[in-house]
């Protein structure tokens, strides 16, 4: 962050490269963790405004025990595969304003499921040193065959010959989500966080708390 930020695709596309080789996926993570940050950036229709929004929950209950909002502009135009640098200025910024430290970060985005295996999880868990995880909603990048109805079953993504994630069942006959490794975390320990962070809804609760701050 301290270096200039980019402001075109080839100036990003250079951070990104140059930065993957950070990316430490050697490192399972943590199996259990006391606190746990979701991260979610909402924007404003119509102009270049936008709100990112970090929540902090204790795994053991569930319950919100930080939060913080930054709000500002998009220094970065919309284009897919670079999210990351829209949506990490003000996510990095409201991680700074946080009272508790979070040991892990779910961000609502993608990790290793990206063209240059780069995405937003990877991005931020290099930047933070923390362990870090990106669920989306969407399928993104690679191929997957539909996972058996039943919550936790999965079929792996695979890209180019790689595995990138899994398509996940957090609900009986609900849609997937699309778990990728972000940074210092293993696919199966992301896996077992985004299960057990889901008791109800289809989405992992720092997400869905951290989507709703950033849109009030």
């Amino acid at each position: 962050m301290n270096s200039p930020w980019p402001t075109t695709i080839a100036e990003a596309e250079a951070v990104q490269e140059r930065l993957r080789p950070l990316v430490d996926l050697t490192d399972p993570g943590p199996e259990q963790v006391e606190f746990v940050a979701g991260l979610d950036v909402g924007y404003t229709t119509g102009n270049d405004q936008l709100t990112g929004a970090v929540v902090v929950l204790d795994t053991a209950t569930l319950q919100i025990v930080d939060q913080a909002v930054v709000r500002g502009r998009a220094r970065f135009p919309y284009v897919p595969g670079l999210f990351a640098f829209r949506e990490l200025p003000p996510l990095l910024a409201a991680l700074e304003n946080l009272r508790i430290a979070p040991e892990l970060l779910v961000c609502d985005g993608y990790g290793l499921a990206h063209p240059r295996r780069f995405g937003l999880a990877c991005h931020l868990g290099v930047l933070t040193g923390l362990p870090t995880l990106g669920v989306a909603k969407t399928p993104f990048v690679g191929h997957h065959d539909t996972p058996a109805p039943g919550r936790g079953a999965w079929s792996p993504i695979h890209l180019d010959g790689e595995l990138v994630g899994r398509a996940l069942r957090t609900r009986d006959g609900v849609r997937p989500v699309y778990v990728s490794q972000g940074h210092r975390i293993s696919l199966d320990n992301a896996c077992a966080h985004v299960l057990r962070l889901t008791p109800r809804y289809r989405l992992p609760e720092p997400i869905r708390q951290a989507d709703h701050l950033s849109r009030t």
